[in-house]
């Protein structure tokens, strides 16, 4: 491969990478949110053992998926410089308001959401994780907003050799993002949904004894998963008209194996869960039918694969365009960059990001396998032992 084509693989190893984490915090974030207004509303402590159990796991993922966010960041300034350069004035605004103000507030509200079990009230600390969920959304938004820029430049143009940014509202109404932002956030529902549901299998197939826990957990699941998978499905038809009409050509460029497993595994899933897991929530027949649940843990990473096949066929059907019809993927690269220098950031990017990715999931396996005794999320504090009296005093 030459220097470009390293490049592009590059970013499509890293991004997919960091994308895994990206479609989880979307699909966790609300569901979080329900259970803890539950708790909050019903006084259950049911309610709140399933929000501190997927709450945590939703705090590991997130945690860890900063750090990839930071590494995408480092990669634009390091092998793209041609893009800052040429529409850095444009693309470089949604990414700086997310930053500034999605990602920001987001990781804010979850620091008060996690410290403030048994301190702040019970309202306020309800709404935290709202907030959370709110700005987590919003973040999605703008980095959505940048990316729709990318694939249909609207509301800019060409002076000095740059891209101008002259209508903000363009941005934010790009025929583009209407459709692809609906289709990543019920991506993630749907992930989120069949985390919850593999999860929950996982626990009633080895006879657990909290199996009201994990019913209740199974059926959210599954009923999040069918109201994603929908809306993904919809959503995901719903932009062809709009990329006949702005990027005719895309189906051309994206390989028929990407786009044939996302919508495959999509249509097959969707209809899976309609036709077969829903109806089986009837009785709690889904929970008690244990040989069904080795079935659910095996088909659990499927939309995180279908979410990876859409992202590559999203990014790579504009090609040979970095920014559609104005800037080439071989014009936005930094100039100078030898073979040599982007290999081993490569390596070390590709490296890192896959590392996290191995680290989450043992980490999230290992406190899933735990289950809800041993959760250390809104565990209250321990009272302080007094200090023993000196020996002098006896």
């Amino acid at each position: 491969m030459d220097v470009v084509d390293l490049a592009r693989t590059q970013f499509a190893v890293t991004g997919s990478l960091h994308f895994l984490f990206v479609v989880l915090t979307l699909g966790l974030a609300p569901l979080v949110a329900i259970m803890h207004t539950r708790y909050a509303i019903t006084g259950n402590p049911l309610h709140e053992r399933m929000t501190r159990f997927w709450g945590q796991i939703y705090v590991i993922n997130y945690a860890l998926g900063v750090f990839t966010g930071l590494v995408m960041e480092f990669q634009f300034g390091l092998s793209w410089s041609g893009l800052s350069h040429y529409a850095g004035d444009v693309f470089g605004a949604p990414l700086a308001i997310e930053t500034l103000v999605a990602f920001f507030l987001e990781s804010t509200f979850l620091g008060l959401w996690i410290f403030g079990w048994h301190r702040l009230p019970r309202a306020l600390h309800v709404t935290c994780i709202w907030l959370v969920t709110l700005t987590a959304y919003a973040s999605a938004f703008w980095i959505m907003v940048a990316n729709s820029f990318l694939q249909h430049p609207v509301g800019s143009v060409e002076q000095g050799g740059r891209l101008v940014l002259r209508d903000f509202g363009a941005l934010l109404t790009n025929p583009n993002l209407v459709f692809a932002l609906p289709h990543v956030i019920s991506a993630g529902l749907w992930t989120g949904g069949f985390v919850v549901m593999g999860a929950s299998a996982y626990h009633l197939f080895r006879r657990t004894k909290e199996q009201e826990f994990f019913t209740r957990s199974l059926r959210m699941g599954v009923v999040t998963a069918f109201i994603g998978s929908l809306f993904t499905v919809g959503f995901g038809y719903a932009q062809f008209g709009v990329i006949e009409a702005t990027q005719p050509d895309k189906f051309d460029a994206a390989p028929e194996a990407a786009l044939g497993l996302m919508i495959g595994i999509g249509q097959l899933l969707q209809f899976g869960v309609m036709f077969l897991l829903l109806p089986l929530l009837f009785r709690n027949l889904l929970a008690r039918w244990r040989w069904l649940h080795p079935v659910l843990m095996l088909i659990t990473p499927l939309p995180f694969v279908a979410a990876i096949a859409g992202w590559l066929v999203r990014e790579m059907g504009r090609q040979p365009w970095l920014v559609y019809g104005k800037l080439s993927v071989a014009d936005a690269m930094t100039p100078g960059l030898s073979r040599t220098a982007i290999t081993g950031s490569f390596i070390g990017f590709a490296g890192l990001l896959g590392l996290l990715a191995i680290i989450d999931y043992l980490l999230i396996a290992r406190a899933v396998r735990r289950g809800p005794e041993q959760v250390s999320l809104g565990m209250p504090d321990r009272p302080a032992e007094p200090a023993p009296m000196p020996a002098h005093s006896l």
